[in-house]
C-alpha cells in the first residue's frame, strides 16, 4: 500500500462554514463505518458542523446520491468498499462508481472526496478503514481532500 507522497493535511483552515454531505454505502459495514468515523473526525478537526450523512445500499448508488445532493452542499465525501470476487462484477461496479462520481464532480463543480475502497480482499479493506490496527484512514483522507478542494475553489469563485 502506498501512502508515499501524500500531502500532510490534518486540518483544512477556512472550511468552517462549508456544508458537507457524506454519502456512504451499507455494504461491509465494519469497513464503511470505520471510513465514516474517519471522515467525521476530519470534518470535526476542520470545525465543519453542517454535516449530513446519507446511507445508500452500495457503491453503485453513490453517484446518483451525490448528484442529487450536489446542488445543496459545498463538498461531498463518498465512502464505500468493493471487494474483488470471482466474477467481473467487481470491475463493473468500481468503474461505474468511479466514473459516476467523476462525472458528478465535473458537471456540478462540487468537489467529491473519493473514499471508495477497491480491494482484492477483506484485509486490504481493513488496512485502509481507519480502524484500530489499520495502516491508513481513507475516510479521513477523502474528507480532507473534499474540504481542501472546496476551500480552494471558493477562493477562485467568479460569482
Amino acid at each position: 500500500m502506498s501512502g508515499h507522497g501524500a500531502p500532510d493535511i490534518n486540518v483544512v483552515p477556512g472550511a468552517e462554514a462549508l456544508r458537507v454531505a457524506i454519502v456512504a454505502s451499507q455494504w461491509h459495514t465494519t469497513v464503511t463505518d470505520g471510513l465514516l468515523v474517519g471522515a467525521r473526525r476530519a470534518l470535526a478537526a476542520s470545525r465543519v458542523s453542517d454535516v449530513t450523512v446519507v446511507r445508500v445500499p452500495g457503491a453503485f448508488e453513490l453517484p446518483v446520491a451525490a448528484a442529487r445532493l450536489a446542488a445543496h452542499f459545498d463538498a461531498i465525501v463518498a465512502l464505500g468498499v468493493v471487494i474483488r470476487g470471482g466474477t467481473p462484477h467487481f470491475d463493473y461496479v468500481c468503474q461505474a462508481a468511479t466514473m459516476g462520481l467523476t462525472d458528478v464532480a465535473r458537471t456540478s463543480g462540487v468537489p467529491i472526496g473519493f473514499g471508495l475502497l477497491t480491494c482484492d480482499d477483506d484485509q486490504q479493506a481493513l488496512d485502509r478503514a481507519g480502524l484500530a490496527g489499520s495502516k491508513e484512514d481513507k475516510g479521513q483522507e477523502a474528507a480532507l481532500a473534499a474540504l481542501a478542494a472546496a476551500v480552494t475553489l471558493a477562493a477562485y469563485s467568479i460569482d
